[in-house]
Formats: structure tokens, sequence, C-alpha cells
């Protein structure tokens, strides 16, 4: 937007990078670099695949978490501690379920100190602003998932922020809730009457971006970068149904899909190659996009095959790169082709598919690491701890955890080896004889 560089921004992140520390001294680095400001009068979207630290950054801006490094800046000046102007809604709910709605409302008006007939009145006004005036002695046990959401939101209002913080939400409820709850968020934050002077949203949802965002901030897979940033000048109110919104989809699709699946040969690499990070994604997952190209003749544009199948489109991108790095599909720009390997993989029996799966997993080089580790072995076992240690050496930057999970769930599939959770060992899975 022209007219931001003539405004001086509400809230600011300066070069944060910010790392997790792992149980054995690792560090897991989530954010690297990133500059992000949010100016007065805008809706301000994070976008970016599951896990990139899209919500780890709205919390540091927040003031909940401090960074490792890099500064957070609040009206210019360096933030310390909580963000005094902000609010933040959760996708969770986050109520108190022996409080009724009104209480829950109130309890962030008492924890700062306002005087007694304020709190009633700003707890009564902000109750009416999300439509749950008749609600207030309610129980959240008694209230639908959108009716939660309202009270969250009636919370975050009461406090009259500067910023509204939202992560991610609207995920937890119904797809005809979430509309008219997004629809009624931006009435109340274009009436420019009461705070929010400005919002700013995380969320997977490219048609939820596009229709609440300013500006759409594109982040990359972790450690998080910011990797492009998109201006919105669609007028509102917007018409989902209108061709320049489904455009401006197609846009943001473009931008995401030419960042975390970029149409690139793999690269020759002579001598030992590197291990492969693995995607979080289930077999059955896997399985289930393969069934679906198929059926459609082998090939589907990815924005499609998230929007038919319902699945979280971040999630999607995950399901497709761990099939690609399997080479069952290949991804030409925004397509997802299945591969000859993937097409035979579909049309074999159970057991011929396993044998198939099983010789996809030998082409990754963690696989075989810990498939000749346990062939070397007496016993045939390998205690779980040697594997841990191979990922936090090889992928420092990766949840090891989430990788061994990701690691014993497609080896079972394949037949490859068994993981025992009560000794904490792998062995050798014995295949049957045809």
């Amino acid at each position: 937007m022209s007219t931001l560089a003539t405004k001086t921004a509400l809230c600011e992140a300066r070069g944060i990078r910010h790392a997790f520390a792992l149980p054995q001294g690792q560090k897991l680095v989530v954010l690297d670099g990133v500059d992000l400001a949010v100016y007065p009068e805008e809706v301000v979207a994070l976008l970016g695949p599951s896990g990139c630290g899209k919500s780890t950054l709205l919390r540091i801006l927040a003031g909940l978490i401090e960074p490792t490094q890099g500064e957070v800046r609040y009206h210019g000046k360096p933030l310390a501690g909580l963000n005094p102007g902000m609010a933040m809604v959760f996708q969770s709910f986050a109520l108190y379920p022996w409080m009724t709605v009104a209480e829950n409302v109130r309890i962030v008006l008492e924890a700062a100190g306002l005087p007694t007939a304020a709190i009633a009145e700003r707890a009564e006004r902000a109750i009416a602003r999300v439509g749950l005036s008749g609600f207030e002695e309610a129980y959240p046990r008694e209230l639908s998932g959108g009716m939660k959401q309202r009270v969250g939101l009636a919370r975050a209002l009461a406090t009259d922020p500067e910023l509204l913080f939202l992560d991610e939400p609207f995920s937890q409820v119904d797809a005809l809730t979430a509309e008219s709850l997004r629809a009624e968020l931006m009435d109340l934050w274009a009436s420019k009457t009461q705070h929010p002077v400005s919002i700013l949203l995380v969320s997977h949802d490219i048609r939820e971006v596009v229709y609440m965002a300013d500006r759409i901030v594109i982040l990359s897979s972790r450690p998080a970068r910011v990797r492009a940033v998109r201006d919105n000048p669609l007028p509102r109110p917007r018409n989902p149904r209108s061709a320049s919104f489904v455009q401006l989809m197609e846009d943001v699709h473009e931008l995401i899909t030419g960042h975390e699946m970029p149409d690139i040969p793999a690269a020759e690499h002579p001598g030992i190659l590197p291990i492969e990070a693995l995607p979080d994604a289930e077999v059955s997952a896997i399985v289930g996009l393969l069934e679906y190209l198929d059926a459609r003749g082998g090939r589907e544009d990815i924005f499609r095959i998230a929007q038919d199948t319902q699945c979280e489109f971040g999630h999607m991108i995950s399901i497709v790169e761990a099939a690609e790095l399997l080479e069952l599909v290949d991804t030409p720009r925004r397509l997802v082709v299945l591969e000859p390997i993937g097409e035979r993989f579909v049309r074999a029996g159970p057991e011929e598919r396993k044998t198939i799966w099983r010789q996809q997993l030998l082409q990754l080089r963690l696989f075989r690491i810990v498939h000749e580790a346990l062939m070397r072995q007496p016993d045939h076992t390998l205690e779980r701890d040697f594997v841990l240690e191979t990922l936090v050496l090889h992928l420092p930057q990766e949840n090891y955890e989430k990788q061994f999970e990701t690691l014993v769930r497609w080896a079972r599939y394949g037949n490859l080896f068994a993981y025992d959770e009560s000794s904490n060992t792998l062995s050798l899975q014995r295949i049957a004889s045809p």
C-alpha cells in the first residue's frame, strides 16, 4: 500500500529469529530474519504451510514470547512484556468451562483492575456487539462452537484493543458459521467507531485471507521467512464469487505453490546423499491423494484437490510433498501428476502396494541408514535413541520427535521395520512369503 510509507507502524517485528530448545540441547529454529509491520486501519494476514511458525510470530508480537534475536516495537518504542494495545482470539476458544458467558468476558476486565461499574458496562456492550445478548448466564457446554468463539471475540473486544490478534479463530467451527463470523467481524472493524484499529490474522485458508486482509504476508516453510507480500486492492464488502476475488485467490495460490513446490529438477548429489526431512503426512492421506489423482486422469491442480477433499491447504502441501519425496507424484507448477510408479501403486493389491511402498522408502537415505543398521545387529534390533541421534545430527532444524513418528508410521505400512513403544526399540519386520 503506497500510503503505508507515510504512517507509523502500530506494531513492528524487526529481524525476528526464534529457536525452541529441544530436550537433548539442540535448537529448533522456527523463525529466521522476519520483518513485519502492522499499520493503522489495516488487516494483515499471515499465510503459510502448517508448522511454519505463524502462531509463534503472532505470540512474539503480542509479547507472550521473547524472541531469540530481533526486536518488537509498539508505536515505535521497544516492547517489554505484554503488548498493551492488543487482545487475542485463539482457535481453541480458551473459555473457562465453570464460568458463564458474562463471567468469561468480565474476568479479563477484572484482571485489568477496572471499576465494577465499568466492568459491567463494557462486558454488556461487548456481548451485545457479537450478538450474544440473552446468553449472558449460559455456560460454554450449552453453546455451539460458533457461539463459543463469539464469547472469545467478545472477551477480546471488551478490553477495547487497538490491535486484535486472531490465531486461526474460525478453524474449529463449521463453514457457514465461519463465513458469518468473518463477515460480522469485518463489519465491526469497518465501522471505525470503536477499536480495534487494526487486525493481524493467522490463517491457512486462502479464501478467508482474501476476504479479510488488506495485505497478505506469505511465509516459507520452517524456519519461516517472508517470501512475498501481496496487497489486496478489492473494495469492501467483498464478494467471494466475483471474478476479481477468484483471480486474487488464484494469484495468492500461485505465490504459495511457487515457493513451496517449485518446479525444479532434483539436483545430482555425488557421493553421500543428504538425509531428507519427512513431511508430516499420514500414509492414509498419501494413499488417498494417489487414488484421487487416479480417478481424475492422473493429474489435478493442488488448489482444486484441497477444495474437493476439504483439506486445509497447508496440510495438503505436506501430503503432496510426501508423495513427491517418495517419487509417486510430480509437481509441474501448480499441478500434481501421478508418476508411473504411483499409477502402479494405485492399481496394485494390498500386498503389492506394501512392496512398492517399501521399495520407495529404501530410496530415501534415512530409511536406508536405519534398515542397514538393523541388518548389522545380531538380533536385528535398534534403540530408539540411535535414530533420534541420527535425526538430530543430520536434521538439526527439524522437530526430531515428529520426524521419528513419521518414520515409524511410514515404515510400518511398508513392513520395513517395527517399533515397540514399551521397550523403545525398532526391529526388522518379517515379510510373509508369497
